[in-house]
C-alpha cells in the first residue's frame, strides 16, 4: 500500500510513501542522460533527460518506484492489485512493458501534455522483468507544475484521468476514489457550526471538530481521503525547508507504523521510506522507516551527461542528534 501526493509552495514537489511488508533493496539512483535504457520492444533510449528516483537496480537495470526528470515532471506506480490488466503485444501500437514505463515517460517527456500524447496509443504490457521478478501489478500519478493525471491500464482498456486532488493511493480505481470525496464535503479546518437542531445548546468543546468524520484506518481509500484532506488545507511558507517539512508532515498522515497491518506470512506492513522531490531543483529527499533524519540527493550536483548509473543506499539505521 501506497501515497502519491503533489505540493506546490515557491517550488512544485512530487513524493510518495512506499507501504510494504519487506524491501527489495532500493537505491537513490540517477539516470545520467546518456545511460542507455533497453526496451524489449523497441531501440534502446540512448539519449534522454536524466532521472533521479527511488529504484531497485537489477542487472544495471533501474526499476524505479518514483523519480522526477530534469524538466520537472514526476512520475510514481502504486500497487493496483485485482484491477490492473495487462496486454498482449500489438504490432499497431506502442509495446512497452509495465517495469518499463517510468524511465520510457520520464526520458522523452518535458511534462504532462507531451506525456498525455506519448500515452495515447501505449499497449502496455505486463510480462516479467524476470522471473524472480513477475510484473507488479500497478497504477500511477504523473504531475508537473501545472497538473496531474493518472493512468491505469484496466480490463477496457487504458484510462488517463485527471487527477485534480494530487492525490493517488491504491485501490478502488481512481474515478471511485474521487468520487467518495463527496462523503466528505463538510470537512473543514474550521471550528462546525450547530446544524442539528436549534433547540439544543450544542458548541464545540475543542479545536479541530470541523474535521470529525476523517478517517482515520490504513486502507487505501481512508488514505486517499486524509492525504487529500490534509494536502488541500496545508500551509507553508515558501522557503525550502518549510515546503519539505510541510511535504512530509502530509504524507506523515499516512504513515503506516509496524505491527498495524498484518500481511499473510505473519509480517507487518510499514512505510519503508518516503520520498519529496522538488521537481524544479532536481532533489530528491527522503526519510525510512527506522530514520527519521531527511536525507537529500541533488540531481544537478552530479555528471548528467555520463553514462554510468549514479547509485547512493538508502540509509536506514536511525540519526539522532544528542543536545547533551
Amino acid at each position: 500500500m501506497c501515497t502519491a501526493i503533489t505540493y506546490k509552495t515557491k517550488n512544485f514537489y512530487f513524493g510518495r510513501t512506499l507501504d510494504h511488508n519487506f524491501s527489495y533493496g532500493e537505491e537513490i539512483t540517477i539516470t545520467p542522460r546518456n545511460y542507455p535504457i533497453p526496451l524489449r520492444h523497441t531501440e534502446a533510449l540512448k539519449q534522454h533527460y536524466a532521472v533521479i528516483g527511488t529504484a531497485h537496480v537489477a542487472g544495471d537495470y533501474p526499476l524505479y518506484y518514483d523519480g522526477i526528470n530534469e524538466k520537472g515532471l514526476g512520475m510514481a506506480g502504486l500497487n493496483f492489485v485485482g484491477n490492473a490488466v495487462y496486454q498482449d503485444q500489438d504490432t499497431s501500437g506502442k509495446n512497452v512493458e509495465t517495469f518499463e514505463l517510468i524511465p520510457w515517460i520520464l526520458g522523452r517527456c518535458a511534462d504532462v501534455k507531451e506525456a498525455r500524447e506519448l500515452l495515447s496509443d501505449l499497449n502496455l504490457m505486463g510480462t516479467p522483468f524476470q522471473a524472480a521478478l513477475p510484473a507488479a501489478q500497478l497504477h500511477w500519478i504523473l504531475a508537473d507544475r501545472e497538473e496531474a493525471i493518472t493512468v491505469e491500464s484496466v480490463k477496457e482498456g487504458l484510462r488517463i484521468y485527471d487527477n485534480p486532488a494530487g492525490v493517488l493511493t491504491n485501490n478502488p480505481p481512481f474515478e471511485q476514489q474521487m468520487f467518495q470525496l463527496n462523503n466528505y464535503m463538510h470537512l473543514s479546518p474550521k471550528d462546525p457550526q450547530n446544524h442539528f437542531s436549534g433547540d439544543l445548546p450544542l458548541s464545540t468543546y475543542c479545536r479541530g471538530m470541523g474535521a470529525l468524520g476523517l478517517p482515520g484506518d490504513l486502507s487505501s481509500q481512508s488514505r486517499f481521503v486524509r492525504a487529500a484532506f490534509v494536502k488541500m488545507n496545508a500551509v507553508s511558507g515558501d522557503s525550502e525547508s518549510e515546503s519539505v517539512s510541510q511535504f512530509f508532515h502530509i504524507l506523515g498522515s499516512v504513515d503506516q507504523q509496524r505491527g498495524c497491518s498484518l500481511a499473510d506470512d505473519g509480517t507487518y506492513e510499514r512505510t519503508i521510506y518516503t520520498s519529496c522531490c522538488n521537481a524544479e531543483k532536481g532533489i530528491y529527499y527522503y526519510t525510512t522507516y527506522e530514520n527519521h533524519q531527511i536525507t537529500a540527493v541533488h540531481m544537478h550536483r552530479e555528471n548528467l551527461d555520463g553514462s554510468v548509473l549514479i547509485r547512493y543506499p538508502m540509509l536506514y539505521e536511525e540519526q539522532i542528534r544528542h543536545q547533551n
